[in-house]
């Protein structure tokens, strides 16, 4: 029985991950109902999300052409940072860091939801404005990436949001961009907890596979849908899961 809760957990928190970075939100209550405790759950989800990271980024490949040399870029600071994450989550309780979960989903489903200013910068402004954005952009994903390896719940919508707003040009591409960065830091994440944590390895296998085929189709979906309407999906899908966090932290 609990194999096919998890399986079938596995292929919606795939197709929601590579969709709008939701997955936990579908997986995590799975193995919690599966008798898993709160923190040994947690490293078992990351561990398995490694294959919605492989099935999304798969499935992202035409978007990703084009993107290697910002993307190789970003790749190290992903990686170092899913290794704080689960090095912060295995040597500390969980505290105020959770409580921010909900403003900051909240603020970036809102993101997502709003349309980007379309107005061109004065040429004397675009290197130094250029600059600051690499750097702000950099440090965005840095914290985006602790927090993905750390729980990760929605930290997709976070990474989509900022892609979004600092000028990737397409839904499908700043989707297919967070399917790669964020599968660097969950996998590295997986690879601390795998040495260092009580991975449930028997939970891992359904859920994993569910995981693949779901995240595989996920890209497929955005790929062939108006962009307006799954934005406001994805946006609206994320304030529904602020509103529950929200009570879950609060309530």
């Amino acid at each position: 029985m609990n194999w096919a809760l998890l399986f079938a957990a596995g292929v919606v928190g795939g197709l929601t991950g590579s969709i709008a970075g939701l997955a936990s939100v579908a997986t995590y209550p799975a193995l919690l109902v599966a008798g898993l405790p709160p923190v040994t759950a947690n490293v078992t989800n990351t561990v398995a999300l490694v294959f919605n990271g492989v099935g999304s980024v798969l499935g992202s490949r035409p978007e990703l052409r084009g993107q290697g040399r910002w993307l190789l870029q970003m790749t190290p600071l992903a990686a170092l940072a899913g290794a704080i994450g689960a090095l912060l989550l295995l040597s500390t309780p969980p505290g105020d860091f959770e409580r921010l979960v909900p403003v900051l989903l909240g603020v970036a489903s809102l993101a997502i939801l709003l349309p980007r200013s379309g107005k061109p910068e004065a040429p004397a402004a675009n290197g130094r404005r250029r600059r600051a954005r690499t750097v702000f952009e950099a440090g965005a994903i840095f914290l985006i990436s602790i927090y993905s390896g750390y729980f990760g719940a929605a930290s997709g919508v976070l990474l989509l949001a900022l892609l979004l707003r600092i000028g990737h040009a397409t839904l499908a591409h700043a989707n297919a961009s967070k399917n790669f960065l964020l599968g660097v830091a969950n996998l590295v994440a997986a690879v601390v907890f795998a040495l260092l944590a009580p991975v449930q390895w028997w939970a891992v296998v359904p859920l994993g596979l569910g995981c693949l085929i779901g995240s595989r189709l996920g890209p497929v979906v955005v790929r062939h849908s108006p962009a307006g309407p799954m934005r406001a999906l994805i946006g609206v899908a994320g304030l529904a899961v602020t509103v529950k966090l929200a009570l879950d932290t609060y309530g």
